[in-house]
């Protein structure tokens, strides 16, 4: 399995999370919300998300389109997380990968647990909680998953560190505008 760079986003990326929510079809903007939401209130969500708070992460194709979105919003001792991945990216990890994101970020800032809601159709959320163990609540159509979550580690704070360095330098290679590529560098220099 191919490994999947995950990059913190910040509030410059306002637009591209807009229009990853706005791509998703409508069924799957109702899975994502629970509802189906009109472009401006999906804009309003957009707008609203504090980044000094919450964390969101994002997954890009080759062409730097957010394909996969994480979304970890944090409220006194809880953490819960809302997650989407285009219809075309699913299967190949990406949700996966958001999801492991997520749960180290949450980890580290001494979060005792993590919680999903979604709807109880929504099978890609669904089989994501159960692949990472978590306990799973069907109630009237919805459900509500939640993983309790060990304390943070050094390992875990390294590994999160590790995990922004490669998103950033992914990115960044994608863009163009990394200012040393080294296999570049390499060649020049044989």
């Amino acid at each position: 399995m191919m490994s999947i760079a995950i990059d913190r986003l910040s509030e410059r990326t306002r637009p591209a999370l807009a229009a990853h929510f706005l791509g998703l079809s409508l069924k799957d903007r109702c899975l994502r919300f629970g509802t189906a939401l009109a472009p401006t209130v999906i804009a309003a969500y957009v707008d609203g998300i504090d980044f000094g708070r919450d964390a969101v992460f994002g997954a890009h194709d080759d062409r730097l389109a957010l394909v996969g979105v994480a979304h970890v919003a944090f409220a006194d001792e809880s953490a819960e997380l809302g997650l989407s991945v285009v219809a075309a990216h699913r299967g190949q990890g990406v949700g996966g990968a958001l999801f492991k994101r997520a749960v180290t970020h949450a980890r580290n800032r001494h979060m005792p647990r993590l919680s999903m809601n979604c709807l109880s159709g929504n099978t890609p959320i669904m089989r994501i909680a159960t692949k990472f163990g978590m306990d799973i609540v069907v109630d009237h159509g919805d459900a509500g998953a939640h993983l309790e979550l060990p304390p943070a580690s050094p390992a875990s704070i390294a590994r999160e560190f590790v995990m922004d360095a490669l998103g950033m330098c992914e990115r960044a290679l994608r863009s163009g505008r990394a200012g040393w590529n080294p296999f570049r560098a390499r060649s020049q220099s044989v």
